[in-house]
């Protein structure tokens, strides 16, 4: 009998030690929690990056230096989709010629989504860049699977390419170069009263010397 309430009480033991071990690597590990892990393990080509845009010049600027031919080659990732030849078919998306300037659902029989028809606005140059970065937020809701592209460069030139395409609507003015700061224009007008000050007394110690 005593065997007996021994052996059961390591087996209780035993039990009770697992289920704290568990507990505590549980809390430790984040155990049961789908978590994205900080650095992704790799890149995964056609899924935006999350963090939102990304550094850089602004899309006003790129715009000014942005190349068609370059954005030719970006449009490959569209073409699975959309035709941009004046009078061609709408694939899985629609036809795409002189869409630049044009409201949101402008081809006429193309099954738009309710997401998308109910955007406000035409297809100017900061609404494509917003749509192609990421289509999805742009127009929750949309039927439109394309992740987005995450290099501002990549749409610069895939909207001049766009544009070209029986559009050719102004770009945008090229952004004002920002205005010095005032303390860093007083700075600069005390270092010259200050000069102007020195040079005075080396003047005045000229003339006295004759």
């Amino acid at each position: 009998m005593s065997n007996s309430n021994t052996i059961a009480g390591w087996v209780l033991a035993g039990g009770i030690a697992a289920l704290g071990f568990s507990i505590v690597s549980g809390k430790y590990f984040h155990a049961g929690k789908h978590e994205r892990p900080e650095v992704m393990g790799y890149v995964i080509e056609g899924v935006e990056a999350s963090g939102g845009a990304d550094a850089g010049p602004s899309i006003e600027e790129l715009l000014q230096t942005a190349d068609a031919a370059a954005g030719e080659k970006v449009f490959a990732k569209c073409a699975a989709c959309h035709t941009i030849n004046q009078g061609g078919a709408n694939g899985i998306g629609p036809n795409l010629w002189g869409a630049m300037g044009k409201p949101h659902g402008h081809v006429a029989g193309f099954a738009y989504s309710d997401a998308l028809k109910s955007v406000p606005g035409n297809w100017d140059w900061n609404s494509m860049d917003a749509w192609l970065t990421s289509p999805r937020k742009y127009a929750e809701g949309t039927k439109m699977t394309f992740a987005g592209l995450g290099k501002a460069e990549d749409r610069a030139n895939l909207m001049v390419y766009l544009n070209s395409q029986g559009s050719n609507i102004p770009l945008p003015p090229a952004p004002v170069a920002e205005e010095p700061a005032e303390e860093a224009v007083d700075a600069e007008a005390e270092a010259g009263a200050d000069a102007e000050a020195q040079e005075a007394v080396e003047a005045d110690a000229a003339a006295a010397e004759e």
